[in-house]
């Protein structure tokens, strides 16, 4: 079975409506389905029905080895869990690692996974834009003479990008999430064969069906922080998805999310969002508000908040790394 070069599907020119279809007239000649040269020429994503997270994890025996990627923005439990549930032997690599400000101290993230993640593998963190570790796996599959490897993540972790980056395979890539759909096997050369895996995906994301968002939630360039101080009932709108209210006398927090989306500050006569569900929340100094598949919030002083959001699935509160 000849499998695209782009998402790992099985070419096939008998059902237009599934994954991996070629008009039968291309089909000897072609390297990518029809879904992926969309993709790649005019931007455009079919949707298509994906396998759960359990695909991948099934997939993954104790004996294999596995390199996860999770992006700095997007740590958080549900992320966590999805690592931990694979039994095999693994690397944890904190993905665009550009993105994260020059004040922030690296050892502290990794001591603060460890600690309050409780992760117990090796710790990397990874930039394919600045080529910082770029050769890393490559060099520990051959230090320690593993022949096969996964590279797996949740989706737009920047798996696809860092397989083109080291090889002259033409990966399928996207801002939009779901780009890979199935296994594709990756010839690193001297009999080391490298396997990227279907992104995972959230359990009720924030950005579905939202291409303005998608577009948005990646920065382009270097992560700049936003601080907003509010007085009481004042509230922070995000792309008119979440409203993030203070109840306390002030609040001072810094904003650790794409610099493409769009922040406003409005008050208490502004009913925008209040038909959304309420979540109270009282969140100590130096914790976070986390907006999966977005970033994180944190805070610099105790608050009460009333956050307005359609799923309270899409938020978690965190110990910050700040905290020490």
């Amino acid at each position: 079975m000849i499998k695209c070069r782009g998402c790992g599907s099985d070419l096939q020119y008998l059902d237009q409506s599934k994954i991996g279809y070629i008009p039968k007239n291309k089909f000897n000649e072609a390297k990518l389905c029809e879904r992926c040269f969309k993709l790649i020429n005019y931007n455009t994503l079919k949707e298509v029905d994906l396998k759960d997270n359990s695909y991948v994890i099934n997939k993954i025996k104790s004996n294999d080895f596995v390199f996860f990627l999770i992006d700095f923005l997007n740590i958080n439990e549900e992320v966590i869990n999805t690592y931990k549930k694979i039994k095999a032997k693994k690397f944890l690599i904190i993905s665009k690692a550009d993105y994260i400000p020059k004040y922030i101290n690296k050892d502290n993230i990794k001591k603060w996974l460890i600690n309050y993640y409780e992760i117990k593998d090796y710790i990397i963190f990874l930039s394919t834009l600045k080529e910082f570790n770029i050769n890393f796996i490559m060099n520990i599959m051959e230090d320690r003479e593993i022949f096969k490897a996964y590279l797996v993540g949740y989706t737009n972790t920047g798996k696809s990008t860092f397989i083109n980056k080291i090889t002259n395979n033409k990966i399928t890539t996207s801002f939009m999430p779901n780009t890979t759909i199935d296994f594709i096997k990756i010839d690193l050369g001297n009999n080391k064969i490298l396997l990227d895996t279907p992104g995972f995906q959230y359990k009720n994301p924030i950005y579905k069906e939202n291409l303005g968002l998608i577009k948005k939630i990646n920065p382009k360039k270097f992560l700049k922080p936003i601080t907003f101080q509010l007085k009481e009932s004042a509230s922070i709108v995000i792309e008119n998805i979440i409203r993030i209210e203070n109840k306390s006398l002030k609040c001072n927090m810094t904003m650790y999310i794409s610099n493409l989306l769009k922040y406003e500050k409005i008050y208490s006569k502004n009913d925008r969002l209040k038909n959304l569900k309420l979540i109270n929340i009282n969140i100590k100094k130096n914790y976070d508000l986390v907006i999966k598949g977005i970033g994180f919030i944190n805070f610099k002083n105790n608050c009460i908040l009333n956050i307005y959001i359609n799923n309270k699935e899409n938020i978690e509160v965190r110990k910050s790394f700040f905290g020490g």
